[in-house]
């Protein structure tokens, strides 16, 4: 498959409200495989109805709900915080106390957001500049890659 072919593929992918995406192609005795997985806690979710036949299950708690402030228009002006580190994010400083931040709080340029552990090490990561957290995009507990979307900030 070409650089060019596999780019478009990506970028489709990118702008779909896809999960998931598994796609092979055959040619001259090889096969090509690519697969693709968004991040679960960052990725679109898309909403379907439910059968009326069926009743409606109960919708799932989220641990910190991601919405949209109705008076910010402009979404191009979100800045995402991205992990500096792999590690395991934590939300709190420790399991029984409140999160750092949630969606909504302003936090100012230094105050802490989480922490990531790497090699039994803690590591704060901490706000570059002001602003309102607007997501949350890490689950607590979970394993966190160099570069992956923690927060989106306005």
């Amino acid at each position: 498959m070409d650089k060019k072919k596999l780019t478009e593929i990506i970028d489709i992918f990118k702008e779909s409200g896809l999960g998931k995406l598994e796609l092979s192609e055959t040619a001259a005795d090889k096969t090509f495989t690519l697969k693709l997985e968004k991040n679960a806690a960052c990725a679109p979710v898309p909403v379907m109805a439910a059968p009326a036949a069926m009743p409606a299950a109960a919708p799932m708690e989220s641990a910190q709900p991601a919405p949209a402030p109705q008076d910010i228009k402009d979404y191009n002006k979100y800045r995402d915080i991205k992990s500096p580190m792999v590690g395991v994010f934590y939300a709190a400083p420790s399991p029984d106390a409140e999160p750092f931040v949630k969606v909504g709080k302003k936090v100012k340029k230094g105050d802490t957001l989480c922490v990531i552990e790497a090699m039994k090490l803690m590591n704060d990561v901490v706000a570059e500049e002001d602003g309102e957290i607007v997501e949350v995009c890490a689950e607590n507990g979970a394993l966190v890659e160099f570069g992956q979307v923690l927060f989106k900030i306005f």
